[in-house]
């Protein structure tokens, strides 16, 4: 009897995925455990392992179609059993679950069965859940950020559900919060011209939720931006006693750690760093989770480090190891991408000097790291050679002032020129 393979639960607050990529084609031998599809949800992307080992008989969804968490998208047999290589035209597999198309706009909504055309202009006219409309958490989060009524927005999603597609859009159109020249939302700009010659390609999965987040970001934070030159010759030379110790720990003791353990620190003397706004509330958050952004082939992912304030260097060197390594082969769970509370950022290890990020939500701040080189630089009227870099703090006016955001980065630039205090 085959085996059939379904859409994960990634999360509470998870209710469909896309399939981003098969693996495995029609007829070809899988293990169980083998890597069998690749899916990207509102949290997180991941490779999903086959249930069982077989033959790959049967796939009921394409790539690039989302379906609810639970549907079968495919079927694990023997060799004798294979059926096809995917779905009817009409995206409904025989006795399986309806499935979503994508849409040339990047929405997807679900493909009816014949139950559902009798029932779809009703359950289109009303709110689910006894008048409360279907979403997740994000969604009601951006609501209520917003001051947005979630049953007046026509849901795209599984059985109607408002999906984050759904709310962003709402609120780019100026639906909320209308302006004399508001700014065009990454779907209603104005298209550009195409030439005879020019590719076009669809957006990625990952790459059109990295767009919504950073349009909502800005839509929702005053951003401002300060930037601490560094001096890190005292960190190089700690570097370089430490080193052999710590691969023999198994570990590369890197820049990034120190700056990390410095921040933690810093993020305890200088809380609202640390803390986020929920309507007219500030939210002190009592742990530190680190946010280490990580650039991906095709985008940009967020692992978080929970507790960071409790590890010590050597701790945080090899968890930012770890998070990367994973996040890099899409093997991090859901957990492993939400709870942030402080987010860094590190552009400089590609060249650059310093960058102005972009506040990841909720949190109110975020660390750019430039790149780490050695500089001529004055000290006591004449010129020497140093180890120096730019840092960026990028914060929320609404939550923190000027004045605030320069005492916490002058209080992490002491530290970092003084880890040692022999050099102070």
């Amino acid at each position: 009897m085959p085996t059939p393979v379904v859409m994960p639960q990634m999360g509470e607050s998870i209710a469909e995925g896309t399939i981003v990529r098969w693996i495995k084609k029609v007829g070809e031998t899988v293990e169980r455990d083998e890597p069998l599809f690749e899916i990207s949800t509102d949290k997180v992307d991941a490779e999903i392992p086959s249930p069982a080992a077989g033959v790959l008989t049967d796939i009921k969804v394409n790539e690039g179609e989302t379906v609810a968490v639970n549907s079968v998208v495919a079927e694990i047999g023997q060799a004798n059993e294979v059926r096809g290589a995917g779905p009817a035209e009409t995206g409904v597999s025989e006795g399986g679950p309806a499935i979503t198309k994508q849409q040339p706009d990047g929405e997807t909504t679900p493909a009816p069965t014949p139950a559902d055309k009798t029932v779809a202009t009703v359950a289109s006219e009303q709110p689910a859940d006894n008048g409360r409309q279907r979403s997740s958490p994000l969604v009601r989060r951006i609501a209520k950020e917003h001051n947005v009524d979630i049953t007046q927005i026509a849901g795209s999603g599984i059985g109607g559900r408002v999906t984050k597609h759904d709310i962003l859009g709402h609120i780019e159109r100026g639906d909320v919060r209308p302006s004399p020249s508001p700014a065009p939302s990454v779907r209603e700009a104005r298209k550009p011209e195409r030439g005879a010659a020019d590719r076009i390609e669809k957006l990625s999965v990952m790459r059109r939720k990295i767009a919504e987040h950073m349009v909502l970001s800005k839509h929702t934070s005053a951003h401002v931006h300060s930037v601490f030159q560094v001096n890190f010759s005292p960190i190089e030379k700690l570097r370089h006693q430490k080193r052999a110790e710590y691969e023999q720990a198994g570990v590369k003791l890197t820049y990034m750690a120190f700056i990390a353990r410095v921040l933690v620190e810093a993020l305890h003397r200088h809380p609202i760093l640390n803390a986020s706004i929920d309507g007219d509330n500030v939210v002190y958050k009592k742990d530190i989770n680190l946010g280490i952004a990580v650039a991906l082939d095709d985008g940009l992912i967020v692992p978080v480090i929970k507790n960071a304030d409790e590890k010590n260097l050597l701790g945080l060197s090899r968890a930012i190891a770890d998070v990367a390594e994973r996040a890099r082969a899409k093997r991090l769970s859901p957990d492993e991408v939400h709870g942030g509370t402080f987010t860094i950022t590190n552009p400089g290890q590609f060249g650059a000097q310093f960058g102005m990020p972009i506040i990841n939500q909720p949190q109110v701040a975020i660390l750019g790291v430039g790149t780490i080189e050695r500089r001529p630089v004055v000290i006591d009227d004449a010129i020497g050679i140093r180890t120096m870099a730019y840092l960026t703090l990028g914060y929320d006016h609404r939550l923190v002032d000027g004045a605030v955001a320069d005492e916490f980065m002058a209080d992490v630039k002491q530290h970092l020129e003084c880890f040692d205090a022999n050099d102070c």
